[in-house]
C-alpha cells in the first residue's frame, strides 16, 4: 500500500472531493478529482458535456483520465459517482489502487440534495423516488472496495483522520 493511490468512490454528494483534499493534503500526496480534470480537458462543466456531447462520450473520456492516473503512484484520486458503473474501472482501480468508499445513509444524502443538484446532471428532472432508486441500485456498483467508511454522523476531519490512521495501519 505505501505508495499505491487512493481512490474515492460513492455516491454523488457523499464528500469524495473534500475529504479526498483533506487526505492529500496530510499524506502529502497531490489530489485530483477526476470531473474537475475533464471539464478543463472540455472547458465546460460536466452538466454541459452531459447535454452538448453526451454521456456516452464523458464515460469513454472519464475511462481514459482514470486509466491514466491509476497508472500513476502517490496520488489521491476522487471519482465521479457513475465512474464505477465501467467494469474496467472498477477492475482497473482495485488492481493497481486503494480504494475507499465513503457510505452516507440515504436519509443523511437527502439532507444535501440542495447543494448538489444543479451541479449533477443524472439527477435532473428525477423524483426523491427515483434518486432513491439511484441511490440504492449504485450501492451494488460500489460493493467493491478496499476499505469502506461510514460517513454519517462525521465530521470530513474525522472521516480523513480516520482513514489515514487506517491507511498508515494497513501499510505495515
Amino acid at each position: 500500500m505505501t505508495n499505491k493511490s487512493i481512490v474515492f468512490i460513492g455516491f454523488m454528494g457523499v464528500g469524495k472531493t473534500t475529504i479526498g483534499r483533506m487526505v492529500a493534503e496530510k499524506l502529502g500526496r497531490e489530489f485530483i478529482d477526476v470531473d474537475e480534470e475533464i471539464e478543463k480537458e472540455y472547458e465546460m462543466r460536466i452538466s454541459d458535456i452531459f447535454e452538448k456531447i453526451g454521456e456516452r462520450a464523458f464515460r469513454d473520456k472519464e475511462k481514459s483520465v482514470i486509466t491514466s492516473l491509476c497508472e500513476q503512484t502517490n496520488k489521491v484520486l476522487s471519482l465521479g459517482g457513475g465512474a464505477f458503473l465501467q467494469e474496467d474501472i472498477r477492475e482497473l482501480c482495485m488492481a493497481s489502487s486503494y480504494v475507499i468508499l465513503l457510505d452516507l445513509s440515504f436519509e443523511k444524502w437527502k439532507e444535501r440534495i440542495n447543494l448538489i443538484i444543479n451541479s449533477r446532471p443524472v439527477l435532473q428532472g428525477k423524483s426523491l423516488a427515483e434518486m432513491e432508486e439511484l441511490f440504492y441500485k449504485r450501492q451494488e456498483v460500489y460493493a467493491k472496495h478496499h476499505l469502506k467508511v461510514i460517513t454519517d454522523g462525521h465530521t470530513p476531519g474525522e472521516i480523513a483522520d480516520l482513514i489515514i490512521n487506517t491507511v498508515i495501519e494497513k501499510g505495515r
